[in-house]
């Protein structure tokens, strides 16, 4: 049965549901008729032996001169529906007997079987003397006589209009049957075809397709049409966890890729110039100094980067346990961050203000004091190191739309909309060099902020344009009091 396909199942089960319907339908109409023409029959029968058993007379019903007069019998007994009239005296011989010419003598009842035929009134059935069918008797005791008085007719009419009734029931519900279940395997197969189309979405999403989506198929209230719904919410979020996986996998290979590179690069430095030490290639004391301030610079840098990396991995795996919070107030970070660039470039204009201009604010907040110097730190050596020296920065402190503003907002050349997409990327550098001239970095400033910052509960957003600088944006949530 499993290996049989959904729609040869429910054909059968529902071919076997009318058969049985049919069946069970066919039996009681059978029946029904059957109790119909007993009943008349038995009705008949009482009729007749209430009557003759109701004549007063001191002996026996004269039956032989019925008997001589066959016509008017066979009418009498049609008449009744009893072609078999007998009385017996009070010690069970027959006195008298009359049965209708049409009748065979030898299909007449047995004595004995007539003799045990209750005298109640009450139908019985009793075999034909040859076997070839059933007659049906009632009994009566006969009035004033001693005796009992039965009349029998022969059910072999009644038993072949049942018969007929019978195989034509079969025949007509077979008929049925057959027109039936070759409708339903049509309707199946027009019911089932959405499950069809269906199995192909899934075949072509299983081959890669995975932008294929179920066809409307039936109105939304349906459950065809809740499957559908169903299978293309699921099918939209596979596409898109397949597509972030991709995404994903593809930011891990570039970021392996470039921790591979400036990993490597430090390194190279530091073991070439242990390879000319160990060579002899470093003859005077200022080359070895110089090797040696190399080595020193190197070693700085992938430690620096070290640092980084793990602090980017311990806040991906958990950022409240990386900060120490308390409160504090973003004015002295601003005004920390001023002095630092004054300290990078004398020569480049630093004003303090609000986050819009005019004066600065207040701006408190819960925060790690430490880390978020780091995060000003790395605004403030991202815009020392991609303007020329001497551009203006401001840095605006207060609040905005509810919450506490840090800015950090030069007017050096800005950015194009795919850098300032990407800007917070690990590793990502605007112009993709590897030039390790003063200034460079690995490219992990901004995206520590940007990670410290949501560590706080809050963002660093970019706001750019070529020609036009860029303003960093520091927010967080204010202090409540």
């Amino acid at each position: 049965m499993r290996r049989l396909s959904l729609r040869a199942r429910l054909l059968l089960f529902t071919a076997g549901l009318l058969l049985a319907g049919l069946s069970l339908a066919g039996a009681v109409v059978a029946d029904q008729l059957e109790r119909y023409q007993l009943g008349r029959l038995d009705g008949q029968l009482r009729s007749l032996t209430a009557l003759v058993s109701s004549v007063p007379a001191p002996g026996p019903p004269d039956l032989a001169d019925a008997a001589a007069r066959p016509g008017l019998l066979a009418q009498g007994l049609d008449v009744f529906g009893s072609p078999y009239l007998v009385y017996l005296d009070a010690g069970g011989a027959v006195a008298a007997s009359v049965h209708s010419p049409r009748v065979a003598a030898a299909t007449l009842p047995r004595l004995e079987d007539l003799r045990a035929v209750p005298a109640d009134a009450s139908a019985a059935d009793l075999p034909a003397a040859d076997g070839s069918g059933r007659w049906r008797a009632v009994a009566r005791p006969a009035t004033g006589r001693g005796g009992t008085v039965i009349a029998a007719a022969p059910l072999a009419e009644a038993d072949a209009t049942i018969a007929r009734v019978r195989a034509s029931s079969v025949i007509s519900g077979a008929v049925l049957l057959v027109l039936l279940t070759g409708a339903g395997w049509f309707a199946l197969g027009r019911g089932l075809r959405p499950l069809r189309r269906i199995e192909h979405t899934a075949a072509a999403i299983a081959g890669g397709d995975l932008s294929r989506r179920v066809p409307v198929l039936a109105p939304p209230g349906t459950e065809i049409g809740h499957l559908a719904a169903s299978l293309n919410t699921m099918l939209g979020q596979l596409e898109r966890a397949f597509a972030d996986r991709a995404a994903s996998e593809a930011r891990m290979r570039a970021f392996v890729s470039d921790v591979s590179h400036e990993l490597r690069t430090p390194l190279f430095v530091i073991k070439g110039s242990a390879e000319l030490h160990r060579m002899g290639a470093l003859a005077s004391p200022a080359d070895v100094d110089e090797a040696m301030r190399r080595i020193d610079r190197e070693a700085t840098r992938l430690t620096a980067l070290t640092e980084d990396l793990l602090l980017l991995a311990q806040l991906d795996e958990g950022a409240d346990e990386q900060l120490e919070l308390a409160p504090m107030d973003l004015r002295t970070l601003a005004n920390d961050a001023r002095h630092d660039l004054r300290a990078l470039d004398p020569a480049r204009p630093v004003e303090v203000t609000g986050p819009d201009g005019g004066p600065p604010g207040p701006a408190p907040v819960h925060a790690d004091e430490a880390r978020l110097r780091q995060v000003v730190a790395n605004l403030v050596g991202n815009a020392a190191a991609h303007t020329p020296p001497g551009t203006p920065v401001r840095i605006g402190v207060g609040t905005a739309d509810g919450r506490a503003v840090l800015d950090v907002a030069d007017e050096g050349p800005g950015m194009t909309a795919e850098q300032a997409g990407r800007v917070f990327d690990r590793f990502y550098r605007t112009d993709r060099s590897r030039d390790r001239s003063v200034g460079a970095g690995a490219g992990l400033g901004l995206a520590i902020a940007r990670s410290l910052a949501r560590a706080h509960g809050g963002d660093v957003e970019l706001r750019t344009a070529l020609g036009e600088g860029a303003r960093f944006r520091l927010t967080l949530p204010l202090l409540n009091p």
